[in-house]
């Protein structure tokens, strides 16, 4: 059920965004930065009440590795997490790309402004997004309030500074799933590379700093979306 659930969650995000990038394309403009960035948030929220109570709602491998890494997701379940993700990703786009009529090409993320400038965009925006998921799974009783309060900011924020050099990914699954559709892998290393760098590297802040020493509340509820208590 935990694996449906992934794969579920990864569809609906990735339909969500390639049903903008397509409608925005057949009327004849250009993906706005804040369409682009307010449907991947808000798609966020509807799979934290949809599906974050069932497996936690990561809908993104590198978030799956990084809370591995530390020890609170099972490293068992990872490959099949993972497998999830990207057929969910891989579904959302083929079914978009049926539905709208639109090359599967135009879904995919490439660096914009050079592969140095998106690494490490990348990298950065998902480091601080990790270190926020990391932190609200630690303070499970209000992650919820948190996520809307806090969460959808920030990653409105990163995706529209994101979008114009890597076209603001963040997330392998979502980079790799057009590309295999597509069959073009140009540049895809970088969106499998630099987010898992930039989660595991924010998942190791938090615990660098300590922050799990000094609990701020009860961890006695179920946390939800990129947050969850450690799957076992």
């Amino acid at each position: 059920m935990q694996v449906l659930a992934e794969a579920l969650g990864t569809f609906i995000l990735m339909y969500s965004i390639c049903a903008i990038i397509a409608i925005t394309q057949l009327m004849g403009g250009e993906v706005g930065l804040l369409e682009y960035a307010a449907t991947a948030a808000l798609s966020v929220v509807v799979i934290v009440f949809s599906i974050g109570a069932i497996s936690g709602a990561h809908v993104n491998p590198s978030v799956t590795i990084a809370f591995a890494t530390f020890g609170q997701f099972p490293w068992s379940k990872v490959p099949l997490y993972i497998l999830a993700q990207l057929v969910g990703s891989v579904l959302a786009t083929y079914v978009g790309k049926l539905v709208y009529g639109i090359k599967s090409e135009l879904m995919t993320t490439r660096p914009l402004q050079g592969s140095t400038s998106a690494f490490w965009v990348e990298l950065i925006a998902t480091l601080l997004i990790m270190f926020l998921a990391s932190s609200l799974a630690h303070q499970s009783k209000y992650a919820i309030y948190l996520v809307l309060l806090l969460g959808q900011p920030l990653a409105l924020q990163c995706s529209s500074q994101g979008t114009p050099v890597s076209g603001g990914s963040m997330n392998p699954a979502r980079s790799l799933g057009p590309a295999i559709v597509s069959w073009k892998f140009d540049d895809v290393w970088i969106y499998l590379t630099a987010p898992t760098i930039g989660a595991v590297g924010g998942a190791f802040l938090f615990h660098a700093m300590r922050l799990e020493r000094h609990p701020c509340c009860s961890n006695s509820s179920p946390s939800t979306a990129l947050v969850r208590r450690p799957l076992r």
